[in-house]
């Protein structure tokens, strides 16, 4: 880990169950097969948080299926997708199921349930029109200004024409076009990669660029403020490690790079952002660099810098930056860019919108990368050895459990939905005398022979502590049997979840049933959630 101390802990099992499962399956006739398991997950996490939301031990359910082709896995996974729906939705969670990055586990694809909170540490990007929905690791960025010019046939051009002699001569780059002028092409400009160059010659020495002194300017920000441009107009090269090895990436100035899609693009087991040390050694200074004449790097190119012809960049040297910088026109380009709100949506319905969540499921199409790995085989119809597919499919119940009681909660506790709560029913007894004792005795039976789960808090201490205690816990029916019960027959039923309180009078058997209709109505909500899941 990263104290340098040796550990053999799982952080999930995919393996295990490869090597396990390949003494189980021989023909296609064994095949699907799902297995699970209930199990403590251990993961070197960088950030661990909000209790058990993020930590390095945690209790996982995670599931692996095996089948004979795509057709019987993707049959699984929508299975596994409705019963994940199903089963948060009882408890209480309104998830929002998003298209994911798969990371180190590999496949053509996976989604992430998602739980809207505020202190969720995954940014997930919705389309206005709600036909896209993926975090924000995934999001491809599109450009409105490309994707016009495609449909146009135009070389898309940003208006970047500073001829600063100064910092007191300088011209702004024009303002791009509103949102509401853009228009959003359904998967246009979509693709990975694209070819294509400005009519300028490139530039191909940085010593023959007018260069402009832009003292302490390191950031973007800085250099678009000292020469009174706009941040579209700088290119900005961003410079990474990969395992070892320096990358350059160059983006346009308001745009972040996305560590995911680089290290997917790269296949790089180690990403990280290079040292000044590191700059140095490639013949640049940090906060100056440009793409060009740079030791053993590579440059990279991303989408955005297609909206631009002519750039202001760095100089590789300090304090220093350079104008009209024109990129190679072979270059090519990929997607790099972070995503963010008001990008175009993927899915040409508008916009994208921000939202905050956490994520407490996760399902995957793992395909052969597993079973190959690991050499499972199994006979097909004709008697043919064929390498089976793979899914995985996990819940973190410590984060759900933490998730609902996010979700649940007040300034007096927690607000349990009755199919999470450790208890159904709270009855607090107040009773002094051994003849009320054992009517609140005879109650908690009559609630237990009918299949409640009870928890009777029958302690020597006063109301108010056993009241306090119970709304911390967060019992969803409490029951109060005091003083105007034992002598008038009226008892307090007090329904957390809703905050709602009755009196209720009746012998044993009447109470009863009102009771047992009360916990029914509470079920008959979460079945509400439920039903509204699977129609989304």
């Amino acid at each position: 880990d990263r104290h340098d101390v040796w550990n053999v802990l799982g952080p999930t099992h995919e393996e295990s169950f490869s090597e396990l499962v390949a003494g189980l399956i021989h023909s296609y006739r064994d095949l699907p097969l799902n297995v699970y398991q209930i199990h403590t997950k251990f993961r070197d996490e960088i950030r661990p948080r909000y209790g058990v939301i993020r930590s390095r031990e945690f209790c996982m359910k995670d599931a692996y299926s095996f089948h004979t082709d795509d057709a019987s896995l993707e049959d699984t996974y929508q299975k596994m997708r409705v019963a994940y729906r199903r089963i948060f939705a009882r408890l209480g969670l309104e998830t929002v199921p998003v298209e994911a990055d798969s990371g180190p586990m590999g496949g053509s694809g996976s989604e992430e349930f998602m739980v809207a909170s505020e202190i969720g540490e995954d940014t997930l990007l919705l389309s206005e029109g709600g036909l896209y929905r993926s975090n924000q690791e995934k999001t491809p960025v599109l450009y409105a200004e490309l994707d016009e010019a495609a449909a146009s046939g135009t070389q898309p051009i940003t208006d970047q024409k500073a001829k600063t002699k100064s910092k007191n001569k300088s011209k702004t780059i024009a303002e791009s076009k509103s949102k509401s002028e853009l228009k959003v092409q359904s998967k246009a400009g979509a693709d990975a990669t694209q070819k294509t160059g400005p009519a300028l010659a490139a530039t191909t020495d940085i010593k023959k660029l007018e260069a402009v002194h832009t003292p302490g300017c390191r950031t973007i920000e800085d250099v678009a403020k000292f020469l009174k441009v706009d941040v579209r107009g700088i290119l900005k090269t961003v410079v990474y490690m990969a395992d070892g090895k320096p990358i350059g990436i160059c983006l346009r100035g308001d745009r972040q790079l996305n560590e995911v899609k680089l290290k997917n693009h790269l296949g790089a087991n180690e990403l990280l952002p290079a040292e000044a040390e590191d700059i140095k050694a490639m013949g640049s200074v940090a906060g100056f660099v440009a793409p060009l004449h740079l030791k053993n790097t590579t440059i990279l190119w991303d989408r955005s810098v297609l909206t631009g012809e002519k750039w202001i960049t760095g100089s590789n040297r300090a304090d220093y930056h350079c104008l009209d910088f024109v990129p190679e026109p072979e270059r090519e380009s990929f997607d790099f860019a972070l995503a963010v709100a008001g990008d175009p949506s993927p899915a040409g319905d508008g916009l994208l919108k921000e939202m905050k969540g956490i994520e407490v499921g996760h399902i995957f199409k793992l395909g052969r990368k597993y079973t190959d790995a690991f050499q499972i085989s199994v006979l097909d119809e004709n008697g043919k050895a064929i390498i089976p597919t793979m899914g995985c499919y996990g819940v973190g119940v410590n984060r759900t459990l933490a998730t609902v009681i996010e979700q649940w909660h007040d300034d007096a506790g927690i607000k349990w939905p009755i199919s999470a709560a450790p208890f159904e029913v709270c009855l607090i007894d107040i009773a002094r005398q051994p003849e009320e004792k054992a009517q609140a005795e005879a109650l908690y039976t009559a609630l237990c022979t009918a299949g409640v789960d009870v928890f009777w808090d029958d302690r020597d201490a006063r109301p108010g502590i056993k009241f306090n205690d119970a709304d911390l816990i967060g019992y969803p029916i409490r029951i109060t049997m005091g003083k105007s019960y034992f002598q008038n027959g009226e008892l307090e039923v007090n329904d957390r979840s809703r905050d709602e309180s009755h009196k209720w009078t009746g012998n044993t058997e009447e109470l009863l049933e009102k009771i047992l209709k009360l916990r029914t109505e509470l079920y008959a909500l979460l079945e509400q959630r439920v039903q509204q899941s699977l129609m989304d």
